[in-house]
């Protein structure tokens, strides 16, 4: 279990993100077609997850921007922005934000908060994740792992863009 925080008050996720060095664990995310995807879709690529707990927040839509116009100029990479929002509403910030250099994935019908680790047990954001960002390489393999212990900032980019 890890503690975070909202705007200073304490909450706990169900575990830790995956560490450095480990396999990601495999998961089943919708996407916008509401078609189930699995890290397997992104074989051969390395893979940038963004984990929020939803694209309607301040600080979920920035974080989300920075990562698409980042995503525009990597090679070899799968951007992929994880929350609980329904595909549609996914749909409708990135049509809205013209982000077209990531993918949105819905945990609508997954277990991944609880694979992950990232699934807030208790508190005012309790059965939404964490803020948090894993890079993985080519096979799976964890190269960078970050739980944003403080919800309402944003994740450490150039941590994330020096592991590539």
């Amino acid at each position: 279990m890890a503690e975070i925080t909202l705007h200073g008050n304490a909450c706990n996720t169900n575990g830790n993100l995956p560490e450095v060095g480990s396999q990601a664990p495999d998961f089943s995310l919708a996407n916008k077609d509401l078609e189930n995807v699995s890290l397997a879709d992104f074989s051969g690529k390395r893979k940038i997850l963004s984990i929020v707990p939803s694209l309607d927040t301040g600080v979920c839509a920035t974080s989300t921007r920075k990562f698409n116009q980042q995503a525009a100029s990597l090679d070899n990479v799968a951007m992929l922005v994880v929350s609980a929002d329904l595909p549609f509403a996914q749909s409708r910030f990135c049509g809205a934000e013209g982000i077209e250099n990531l993918q949105t994935l819905s945990t609508f019908r997954s277990d991944f908060a609880a694979d992950y680790g990232i699934k807030v047990v208790d508190g005012p954001l309790a059965g939404v994740t964490g803020r948090g960002v894993v890079v993985l390489d080519e096979n799976n393999t964890v190269v960078h792992s970050q739980l944003v212990t403080e919800i309402a900032e944003e994740p450490d980019y150039e941590a994330v863009l020096g592991v590539l």
